[in-house]
């Protein structure tokens, strides 16, 4: 087992992190009273490790299967990128910022010298604490700033030993660059850690009247373990108890301990989403939030942040975020909905959907919606998030992306585990889940529901226009740069050089084996008139055919088509 932490390494460390927190995550959701005890701070961990993990992941695919292996700081930046694009929750925003931060150190070819991860420890702390309007002591910057201490204790001490027993002077500023080894500076970062974390009970009074610990400074300790594990092949000793033997603590205890939530006057929505802007302008947007709501932590750099925040009024914290540059990946719970029990619902719909125009659309028709990025597929731990806050004993889930096959059906496996009956409907498209959708009957016998719209979604034909970036080889011949491209059932069918005609075009073959209904999906920059055309195609050529036109919001492709 290596003592150093190097590319494999951080491999290790995001997968048994992952690994941990799934076992885990139940047992500090049930803790989590504070800020808001709202129960997902395990859960909001676990999904922000888990797109790190895809994304370090993906490095490694990136080299194949030889024996190469990606650079070492290649993994380093690909984990902290994945926890910031898939940060969650207060909690996991924080933790974003902690990777990113030791990512800045462990990557810094300059420094050169063998104290980094004691820096790297440092470093993360600091930027946490940076990130967060109105730190706290007592969570999980608490046990942060801990390991931080700890690491550096472990480091300078081992530094002044070789300092002063090598004479050589060679050899003397070899033993300061190595230090303690990487798997010494772990272990003194989770023993620094463990014991803050079990102060934190008499740090804040709102843990004290609970009888637990931080449920974020719980989530880090376990991420600092899977780090000790990573870098010795041992687990470190266990955790603080989290919750006394004698207090049970369950989550809706846990709400009346006494923390600030909806019902008792504070913010009723969490926000978050990722933003594209300059650094200079998240200055004034800080501001602006701090003056909105509370619990704010705003992470990241080098032009995309993650913005969380808890706030009365929604609207006008994205609208913050519109100012300041491009929000995306949006996302509003309102804490009401967690904090009260409400009845089981029989049956409910989870879609996948590729734009904010869409995910209204399906949320308006009774479906919980996951919304996926271009470039960013939702994470396994995603889809079973919504499954359950579908809060069905029954569930159809729609991934409207072939792409997302294994990843639905592995969700779907986790659900039923969790005694949830899944139906996983493979749509390879969003308007084969817009048609689906439509013929949903939830008082119907659940089978017969599946198997209408199973046949509804088959029954329609998709296709989408995009643009190449590229001279390639497609199955219509050869495209240019620029080209727009019409796939029908996920193959080239059509090279246009302007959108409008390579639409007709595309509408034309569709059109060909009959269809008595057209979907046409808009993306956010594509004018009316481009669907006013089609629609008088369509009316012109096709009597019998009726055309629907939504606005599908930030979605990859221009224009998504479906004929049933």
């Amino acid at each position: 087992m290596s003592q150093t932490l190097d590319a494999a390494a951080v491999r290790s460390w995001c997968s048994l992190a992952l690994e941990a927190l799934g076992r885990e995550r139940e047992e500090i959701d049930a803790i989590n009273v504070y800020p808001v005890a709202d129960g997902d701070t395990g859960t909001n961990l676990y999904l922000t490790v888990e797109s790190a993990v895809h994304a370090v992941e993906a490095v490694f695919a990136g080299h194949g299967t030889g024996a190469s292996l990606p650079a070492f700081a290649e993994a380093v930046r690909a984990m902290a990128h994945g926890a910031l694009i898939g940060a969650r929750g207060n909690s996991g925003t924080i933790l974003a910022q902690l990777l990113r931060g030791m990512a800045e150190v462990l990557t810094d070819e300059a420094a050169g010298d063998g104290h980094r991860l004691d820096r790297a420890l440092r470093r993360a702390a600091e930027l946490a604490h940076e990130a967060v309007a109105h730190p706290v002591e007592g969570t999980i910057l608490s046990v942060a700033a801990a390991a931080a201490d700890a690491a550096e204790a472990v480091d300078g001490a081992t530094s002044a030993a070789g300092t002063t027993n090598v004479t050589n002077a060679t050899e003397t500023v070899s033993a300061h660059r190595t230090g303690a080894d990487d798997a010494a500076t772990a272990r003194a970062a989770y023993t620094g850690a463990r014991a803050a974390l079990a102060a934190t009970t008499g740090q804040l009074a709102v843990l004290g009247r609970a009888g637990v610990v931080d449920a974020g400074g719980r989530g880090l300790l376990t991420v600092l373990g899977a780090l000790v594990r990573s870098l010795t092949g041992e687990a470190p000793p266990a955790a603080p108890v989290a919750v006394p033997p004698a207090l049970p603590l369950r989550y809706e205890e846990s709400a009346a301990a006494g923390p600030v939530t909806a019902a008792e006057g504070g913010p009723a929505f969490e926000v978050t989403y990722l933003l594209e802007t300059d650094d200079s302008a998240v200055a004034r947007l800080r501001e602006r939030l701090d003056g909105l709501g509370e619990s704010l932590v705003v992470v990241g750099g080098d032009g995309l942040w993650h913005v969380h925040v808890h706030v009365h009024d929604a609207g006008a914290a994205v609208e913050a975020g519109v100012e300041a540059g491009r929000p995306h990946r949006i996302r509003i719970t309102h804490f009401g909905a967690a904090e009260e029990p409400r009845e089981q619902v029989q049956r409910a719909v989870v879609a996948v959907v590729p734009g904010e125009g869409l995910a209204g659309l399906c949320a308006e028709a009774g479906a919980t919606t996951v919304l996926a990025r271009p470039g960013e597929p939702p994470a396994s731990g995603e889809l079973v998030e919504a499954i359950r806050r579908a809060h069905a004993r029954e569930v159809v889930l729609l991934p409207n992306d072939a792409a997302l096959r294994h990843i639905a059906a592995a969700a779907a496996e986790q659900a039923r585990a969790e005694g949830v009956r899944v139906a996983l409907i493979p749509t390879r498209a969003a308007v084969q889940g817009i048609a689906a959708l439509a013929v949903h009957q939830p008082d119907r016998r659940f089978d017969e529901d599946v198997v209408a719209m199973t046949s509804a979604a088959g029954a329609t034909r998709y296709a989408e226009l995009a643009v190449a970036e590229r001279q390639s080889w497609t199955m219509a011949g050869i495209c240019q740069a620029g080209d727009v491209l019409g796939l029908i059932d996920g193959d080239v069918a059509v090279i246009g050089a302007d959108l409008t005609a390579t639409a007709e075009a595309v509408l034309s073959r569709m059109l060909a084996a009959g269809g008595e209904l057209v979907t046409l999906v808009l993306g956010e920059d594509v004018p009316e008139s481009l669907a006013e055309r089609l629609e008088l195609y369509v009316r012109e050529g096709h009597l019998a055919v009726d055309t629907v036109v939504y606005r599908g919001g930030r979605q990859s492709a221009p224009l998504l088509v479906g004929v049933e």
